[in-house]
């Protein structure tokens, strides 16, 4: 059905899931936007839009994280920390900050690439959020970037370093621009974004933490200071909380805008977008005099139809869409590629089958941040006792429904949990967080067959059910049976929780068989016509 006009108003979020960390660039009619991606492979995904409301996945920047060896296994809080985009010199280019590791850019003549391999442009711990600028006034560059106090021991201020021009180095040791310690009330100062405006040097950072702090803007007539602030965006006495950390970006007839996100919980960092204007004193003011708007007219460009990021799939080929990332650098032979629809995955033999959290071959994508339901068709082809797989609902605690072979060799329905790992503790002396355990008693599934459904209800609260198809394998079954208690998702530390699709193994050797996934579908109930 074709989509009818697009309405005058938008409502917020405009990205309803963990978009992290967004930056946004205008590029001729079209906006671009990135964000976090952590220890999620691939990396940095690219959004495009022609209206700055309806968005849709184009593709990653970054295809293996590095160094290689360090992310063959699950980090799942590390790894890509707030990315800034920027477009110089005909190119796309992208910064960010590795907290273990430095500051690292990558560019491409497109927004699909090819981009260059990683390049480290300075290296230390607890360098993140960088972001850098090109004066088209003076012909210098400039960086700013904020710092992680787990790894370095500080926070709370922003440093500053020229930069060459080629966006390859820093030419200085660096200089602390802006120390929050010196602003009264201000803590926890990163994310900064980086701007030349009416002869001005602009750092839009936010500051406060991600569940209650507020936007901030800093300026000064040099690039090393000294800066003056002012908070340009809080919550107020409205329902988003710590509404912050983005990029502003100025459409064709000259309106301002501004994207940032929304600590949700279980959901992640949800994407707002609010109107900016500058005031009298040249002070940008975002939202409805500096409060989050949940609705607002649509910026002043071309209507597009409906449009979002995509989550359903069939697995054309047995090749995952977009939406698709790995929990880590993923290795050969963990999917096959073949000539007809369905995710054929090989069940990955591991010792740690006792958590999914270890696995480094778990299939993720975001979990909507409206209610919705889950489904998928699984089949557990041919294999050893021990092979399993399933549809997972991973996070610091996570659950699994799923299909098992079992030692007499029988297919049975598993659904199993394991609760919270105590988010950014090491696993004990034995090198396990804990076992997971039995939501639900095991049922015959005598055609290794089943169309898998979670219920993902307000709060991320997640029920999980299950229909067995037949033995002849053609589409009929029993209806859907509830299995186990509600299971409330829980994010990791800085990261959402995710849906993910999994097929593993005990230790042994030789092949352990393969799991068949097929028609993934997300039906949010949510209907948001208003898009």
């Amino acid at each position: 059905m074709s989509a009818g006009p697009a309405e005058p108003v938008y409502r917020n979020p405009v990205l309803n899931a963990d978009w992290s960390d967004p930056d946004v660039i205008r590029v001729g009619d079209d906006f671009y936007l990135t964000a976090s991606s952590f220890g999620r492979v691939p990396g940095l995904p690219l959004l495009h839009s022609r209206d700055l409301v309806n968005w849709t996945l184009v593709g990653h920047a970054l295809q293996r994280l590095e160094p290689e060896s360090e992310f063959a296994v699950p980090r799942h809080d590390c790894g890509v920390w707030a990315p800034s985009l920027r477009h110089h010199d005909g190119r796309f280019w992208i910064f960010w900050g590795d907290p273990d590791q430095g500051i690292f850019q990558v560019n491409a003549p497109e927004i699909r690439g090819p981009w260059t391999r990683p390049h480290l442009i300075k290296a230390g711990k607890g360098l993140i959020d960088p972001c850098p600028l090109w004066d088209d006034e003076t012909g210098e560059a400039y960086l700013v970037h904020a710092w992680a106090r787990s790894r370095s021991g500080v926070k709370n201020r922003l440093t500053g370093h020229r930069m060459h021009p080629h966006g390859t180095e820093l030419l200085d040791e660096g200089k602390v621009i802006v120390d929050g310690d010196r602003i009264p009330g201000w803590f926890t100062l990163e994310g900064p974004k980086l701007y030349r405006h009416d002869g001005w040097f602009w750092i839009l950072a936010p500051a406060g933490g991600v569940e209650t702090g507020w936007q901030g803007a800093f300026r000064s007539r040099a690039f090393f200071g000294p800066y003056e602030e002012k908070v340009v965006l809080e919550q107020k006495d409205t329902d988003v909380n710590g509404p912050h950390q983005g990029g502003w970006v100025r459409t064709p007839s000259g309106e301002d805008w501004f994207l940032h996100f929304q600590q949700r919980g279980a959901y992640g960092r949800v994407v707002h977008l609010q109107p900016m204007r500058w005031d009298t004193d040249g002070w940008p003011v975002m939202g409805d005099d500096g409060a989050p708007v949940t609705e607002h007219h649509r910026p002043d460009l071309p209507p597009q139809p409906p449009a979002a990021p995509a989550t359903d799939d069939d697995f054309p080929g047995g090749r995952p869409g977009r939406q698709w990332q790995w929990t880590a650098n993923p290795r050969d032979g963990w999917a096959t590629h073949h000539s007809a629809d369905g995710l054929r995955l090989t069940c990955v033999r591991t010792a740690d089958a006792h958590d999914l959290r270890l696995l480094p071959h778990v299939l993720t994508q975001r979990l909507p941040g409206a209610p919705c339901t889950v489904e998928v068709d699984l089949r557990l082809d041919d294999g050893e006792p021990g092979a399993r797989a399933g549809l997972v609902v991973l996070g610091d605690a996570y659950s699994w429904i799923g299909l098992e072979r079992g030692p007499d060799g029988a297919v049975r329905l598993v659904h199993r949990f394991a609760e919270t790992a105590a988010m950014g503790a090491p696993p004990t002396s034995s090198g396990q967080w804990g076992r997971e355990r039995d939501a639900a008693p095991p049922r015959p599934a005598p055609g290794g067959r089943a169309r898998l459904r979670v219920d993902i209800g307000a709060g991320a609260r997640c029920r999980f059910s299950y229909d067995i198809h037949d033995v002849t394998g053609d589409g009929a079954g029993e209806g859907f049976r509830p299995s186990g208690q509600v299971f409330a998702a829980t994010p990791w530390r800085w990261v959402g929780a995710l849906l993910g699709l999994v097929a593993l193994a005990l230790t042994g050797q030789g092949h352990a068989g393969t799991a068949t996934f097929t028609q993934f579908r997300i039906r949010i109930q949510e209907k948001r016509a208003d898009r």
